[in-house]
């Protein structure tokens, strides 16, 4: 099989490559497309940013003072709102809730210490399935399971003769 290309146009076959010079320009033309699209775009946001502070409106001075940056809210600030509140350190708080169900897992408790309802650690729940097994309803005889369904094909030729008889009164 050949590495030549056909061209379809005259129905000829290519006989010259991509050069590498014209790769590399275009890669280095793509290079500087993009760092100039950089710049303009941080001069365009440089220029918002500073719109914005010139531009803002004074605070109320019924409120009192505050952060002028309300960009960049402190932890008091946080505090103020009503919960649920957004999170303001994800990492943080996703790793107390971990530690906080970890504990639960791992630990002996009181869900419900009238009732005599409590939690066991999760190993020991674990082996105790392993030793005991799952707990399961008791087994039905075969004559026993046959008895229920008699007795709903019973109740349903009732039901049948019953509304067979109020059908013939009409």
């Amino acid at each position: 099989m050949s590495n030549e290309k056909f061209n379809a146009e005259n129905g000829k076959f290519e006989r010259r490559d991509l050069s590498a010079g014209g790769v590399l320009g275009f890669l280095g033309g793509l290079g500087i497309v993009g760092v100039l699209i950089y710049l303009i775009l941080a001069g365009v946001y440089g220029f918002l940013n500073r719109y914005q502070k010139a531009h803002e409106p004074p605070q109320n001075p019924l409120i009192g003072a505050t952060n002028t940056d309300t960009r960049h809210p402190t932890a008091q600030d946080a505090a103020k709102f009503p919960l649920p509140r957004l999170e303001t350190s994800e990492r943080g708080q996703l790793d107390d809730q971990r530690i906080r169900e970890e504990e639960i897992l791992n630990s002996y408790g009181w869900l419900d210490q009238k009732a005599g309802i409590a939690h066991i650690p999760i190993e020991r729940a674990m082996a105790l399935i392993v030793e005991h097994g799952l707990p399961t309803a008791p087994q039905h005889s075969a004559a026993g399971a046959e008895a229920p369904i008699e007795a709903q094909h019973h109740a349903a030729h009732k039901a049948t003769k019953a509304a067979a008889k109020t059908d013939a009164k009409q």
